[in-house]
């Protein structure tokens, strides 16, 4: 879990826009964000099992 204060500092509309980075939507998490669903590997995959992502089922074969 990120904490509170860096949350709350990337809400905001930071001085220069190249200093912009994505954080999960759920957690907050900087790294190992996933564009496409704006959510890190670990929500993704705890969301995916859920059944809360629609399309996405675990892979076998």
């Amino acid at each position: 879990m990120a904490k509170k204060a860096l949350i709350e500092k990337w809400k905001k509309e930071p001085k220069f826009s190249t200093r912009r980075y994505n954080r999960c939507k759920l957690c907050g998490r900087p790294h190992a964000y996933m564009k496409k669903f704006g959510l890190c590997r670990i929500c993704f995959r705890e969301q995916s099992y859920a059944g809360a992502i629609p399309g996405i089922t675990k892979s076998s074969w």
